[in-house]
């Protein structure tokens, strides 16, 4: 998302130009007060798991195995005609379909089966909106393919546009949204310059206010390095850094976006949700020894197990931020906590069958696949499994 912004740019000039000469001196400044008090909550929180967000007194929803059940999936992606090359395995290739028949069975009770009718019928006349990044478009996605599976003879409308893409569902008045915010604070572009703006959500904010049900998401554009990061300065306390720690400034942003829920978004109107961080599987010794492969490539079968035991691998720094920014909202977002159930899940990615990879591309995945992303149907439908509980149960 690049916004531009409205403001003069002669002030900017000026810092821009100056900071040219202050870099070396604002890294040092950037490391300093700010980042040991979010150290000293990094260091505090590694020892710690965040506690299950469960809604439910007997029901922990988030801890549980993944079952065999051939009657998933939900939907064919040959019959969804919303989803994305990038996510669409079957179409792009991909040979095996085991991966599709996995139920998410929470410990003590049993997800309700998911019915579109029903969350049509439930959100007549409303709007449900997703916020974030691309793992935000794999969910709204395959909510959409979810519903449509269901009442496939509802007419329905697609607008896709930048930074919103909407779905109506026209005969339930029922309208279901993406809006692309990677960092959910505002990232402007001055004088051909990309400024992350810690501490201001202004021009998104205002797209999501009307919504009923809100879903947030951010993360993996936090950690990108290379041409893959989204900014050239990262702005905070009026100074402007070429770079910054990482975990400190996901904290700084996400403490901004939960500041403007708290203050802007009426709760006993709007529900509000956050999908946690979603795990990427390229390190294979997360989850296996010995391995010859480099990502998550050729797996076909999830880690076996249960998220209330030890997973294999390391739990997302991300995510300790995540959890400890909600907990201190005033009025806590309902955090979906879907990290670690998804994170057993290392067979389900788009790996090389995904049309976004060019041939040449998918004849070398060792650096190609895709293990970030979710295939559809796929692990984000559990996603939505969950959500529906969460929203109507």
């Amino acid at each position: 998302m690049a916004l531009l912004h409205s403001q003069s740019s002669s002030g900017f000039s000026a810092s821009l130009f100056a900071l040219l000469f202050l870099v070396p001196l604002q890294c040092h400044v950037a490391s300093c007060a700010l980042l040991l008090s979010l150290r000293h909550h990094h260091n505090y929180l590694h020892h710690q798991r965040p506690m299950i967000h469960a809604n439910q007194t007997n029901c922990a929803l988030f801890v549980g195995t993944w079952v065999q059940d051939d009657t998933y999936p939900l939907y064919q992606s040959s019959s969804c005609p919303i989803i994305d090359p990038e996510f669409n395995c079957q179409m792009y290739g991909r040979p095996d379909s085991d991966y599709l028949k996995y139920r998410w069975r929470p410990l003590n009770c049993e997800l309700p089966r998911f019915n579109g009718v029903e969350f049509l019928l439930e959100m007549k006349g409303k709007t449900v909106m997703f916020v974030g990044d691309s793992l935000g478009r794999n969910q709204w996605q395959s909510l959409i393919c979810m519903i449509y599976a269901a009442a496939p003879q509802t007419q329905t409308q697609f607008v896709r546009g930048e930074p919103l893409s909407i779905l109506r569902f026209l005969d339930y008045g029922v309208t279901i949204s993406f809006y692309r915010a990677p960092y959910l604070v505002e990232i402007d572009v001055v004088q051909g310059k990309r400024i992350l703006r810690l501490e201001e959500v202004d021009g998104n904010g205002d797209a999501w206010r009307s919504a009923d049900v809100l879903s947030f998401n951010t993360g993996h554009w936090w950690s990108h390095q290379g041409s893959l990061q989204g900014w050239d300065y990262v702005e905070l306390g009026g100074k402007y850094y070429p770079d910054m720690d990482r975990l400190a400034a996901l904290e700084r942003g996400m403490k901004t976006w939960a500041n403007w829920v708290d203050t802007n978004i009426d709760k006993s109107r709007t529900k509000v949700f956050f999908l946690g961080i979603s795990p990427s599987h390229s390190n294979p010794n997360e989850w296996s020894s010995g391995v010859t492969t480099k990502n998550c490539y050729g797996e076909t079968a999830p880690i076996s197990g249960t998220t209330g035991t030890a997973y294999p691998g390391a739990y997302p720094e991300q995510m300790k931020v995540v959890d400890m920014v909600i907990r201190e909202m005033g009025n806590p977002a309902y955090l979906l906590d879907i990290t670690m159930l998804s994170a057993f899940r290392k067979d389900a990615h788009p790996s090389i069958y995904s049309g976004e990879l060019s041939p040449q591309q998918r004849a070398n995945p060792d650096y190609s696949a895709d293990c970030s992303h979710w295939c559809l149907p796929g692990v984000p439908d559990t996603w939505n499994e969950l959500f529906y509980t969460a929203l109507f149960y």
